[in-house]
């Protein structure tokens, strides 16, 4: 089971950190991933993070890069993503999303993962 929280309204600028943790039995987690989603849009690939030796590979849609961060706290089974310098646009439901098995290729497809978190809202006002 994945449970996501951390989400909220903040202005403009803002930053927050949305958090994902895994609970209930093991799963195998090559990677994980934060997709978002507004009201009649498909679920968007917002960044992920492979596993690689003791850290992690990370890579993030062009709309969020250089402003949102994925980490990965193994001991805590949670996955973290940090989103600063917030704008408007930014407001969606944040879903988390882990790969039981390596893919090919960017894995930035929903279907790349296996399972989901519920999502949360976060809202970016000016």
């Amino acid at each position: 089971q994945l449970q996501a929280s951390g989400g909220g309204s903040v202005q403009t600028g803002g930053s927050l950190r949305l958090s994902c943790a895994a609970s209930g039995r093991t799963l195998s987690r090559y990677a994980e991933a934060w997709f978002r989603q507004t009201p009649g849009k498909e679920r968007e690939f917002v960044g992920n993070i492979r596993r690689s030796g003791s850290g992690g590979s990370t890579s993030y849609a062009d709309s969020v890069k250089g402003r949102f961060t994925i980490s990965r706290d193994n001991a805590k089974n949670t996955v973290y993503l940090q989103m600063n310098s917030l704008k408007f646009e930014d407001t969606a439901v944040y879903y988390c999303g882990v790969a039981s098995r390596h893919l090919a290729g960017p894995m930035v497809r929903v279907s790349d993962y296996d399972y989901w978190g519920q999502g949360t809202l976060v809202t970016v006002s000016s």
